[in-house]
């Protein structure tokens, strides 16, 4: 089985009563947490499940606690409201009694245009005039704009980032192209804002710094494709105070702008007595 078919699947979630579902992990090879972006993605399906008339709008999610790959998810949904034009629900993670994530989900009927306005895409040349980065085991691929490599310490720049993303075996339009392009929506935005910090890079991470995404915030403007191209312009206005604050448009690789993120973050070193000892990385 790929590791794309082997993503897909864990968005396939098992129903267990009613507004209850279980859920598998992905394995990413890295560490034994469960990815943020997987948590995401698992909320946007469950929270469509409560009108299917309706497209997910935006969702907003708190991760409070990590879970670990070797445990099952239980996902609970209730909805809020389910009306003519829109629908809400909220949508709680757990392994156990540990409460891993919750989120607020927005759903909405799709209306013809009264006003219509878009951020222009930034300047950037196609994909294929930007880097290869390879992606998480080839299931999904990433080219970085003028090759910027966010893992090195020593790689100082402005706190801004341009990626492009795509999966390019997947069908992936509906709810399983959000889920997806929200995968791939996690896990920049930190990075971006170390930056401008000298000797301070990603790789750094769970192993002499202590970082963390503590909440995620999504809108989807248009309907995607996640099979096709999309750019990521991210941008990281402040940090501070062990905490980061970052944000992005998503963009097609036509310049139409589908989709914005924001993202609170934790950077900061690991507590007295906390950080791992060497080779060794922090669990959560």
């Amino acid at each position: 089985m790929s590791e794309l078919s082997r993503l897909v699947e864990v968005l396939e979630l098992e129903p267990v009563g009613e507004g209850r579902y279980r859920a598998r992990n992905f394995e990413t090879g890295y560490g034994s947490v469960v990815y943020g972006g997987q948590l995401l993605a698992q909320a946007i399906v469950a929270a469509s499940t409560i009108d299917d008339g309706k497209v997910l709008k935006s969702i907003h999610t708190v991760f409070a606690r990590g879970g670990a790959l070797d445990t099952p998810l239980d996902i609970d949904v209730e909805a809020m409201h389910v009306g003519r034009a829109l629908a809400s629900a909220t949508v709680t993670v757990r392994q156990g009694d540990r409460l891993c994530a919750r989120s607020l989900a927005l759903l909405t009927d799709v209306e013809p245009d009264l006003i219509r306005h878009a951020t222009e895409a930034p300047e950037v040349g196609s994909p294929e005039d930007a880097t290869a980065s390879g992606g998480e085991g080839g299931f999904w691929e990433i080219r970085v704009v003028d090759g910027v490599d966010i893992a090195d310490p020593d790689a100082v720049g402005p706190a801004e980032l341009l990626v492009w993303v795509r999966f390019p075996e997947a069908v992936a339009t509906g709810v399983t192209g959000q889920a997806l392009l929200a995968y791939a929506t996690d896990g920049f935005l930190i990075g971006t804002a170390m930056r401008p910090h000298p000797g301070i890079g990603q790789s750094m991470s769970h192993t002499t710094i202590s970082t963390s995404v503590l909440s995620h915030t999504l809108t989807f403007h248009e309907p995607i494709d996640a099979a096709q191209w999309h750019l990521l312009a991210h941008e990281s206005p402040f940090a501070g105070g062990g905490r980061t604050y970052g944000r992005a448009n998503i963009f097609t690789a036509e310049g139409r702008l589908v989709g914005s993120f924001v993202q609170d973050n934790m950077v900061r070193s690991f507590p007295e007595g906390q950080q791992p000892a060497a080779g060794g990385r922090s669990k959560f």
